[in-house]
């Protein structure tokens, strides 16, 4: 069992940055792919990021790529993302996802076979 709790969220203009923290509490955190999804009012939620046990693989979006950065500290139980160069369309609820998945791989797909999930936290990128 896994609870995850984000923060980091606000609001930010364009450009700008910043970095989201999922920390989890239960005992299996380093034996789970951890991720990111958004979601905005009307629109299916989207995959963001993920990142394997040991943080050596990692995935994302194309519309993330070179601008987003997931990390994860398996010592503090707490996964990463870091967003930069931030854009309007990137405004949306961020959600952090757990799935217990074997060594090395991801495979959070579009969300439906998460296992755990955070109660989200808002990013609002300005123009």
């Amino acid at each position: 069992q896994l609870e995850l709790v984000e923060s980091g969220g606000g609001l930010v203009q364009a450009g700008g940055s910043l970095r989201l923290s999922c920390v989890a509490s239960g005992r299996t955190f380093s034996s789970h792919a951890m991720g990111w999804f958004r979601q905005t009012p009307g629109m299916e939620r989207e995959f963001v990021a993920g990142i394997s046990w040991s943080g050596g693989s990692t995935q994302y979006a194309g519309s993330v790529k070179g601008r987003f950065t997931i990390s994860r500290d398996n010592a503090k139980k707490t996964v990463y993302l870091q967003m930069d160069s931030l854009k309007p369309e990137d405004t949306a609820v961020y959600y952090c996802a757990a799935r217990r998945v074997p060594y090395g791989t991801i495979s959070l797909g579009n969300g439906d076979e998460v296992d755990y999930w955070g109660q989200g936290t808002q990013v609002t990128v300005s123009s």
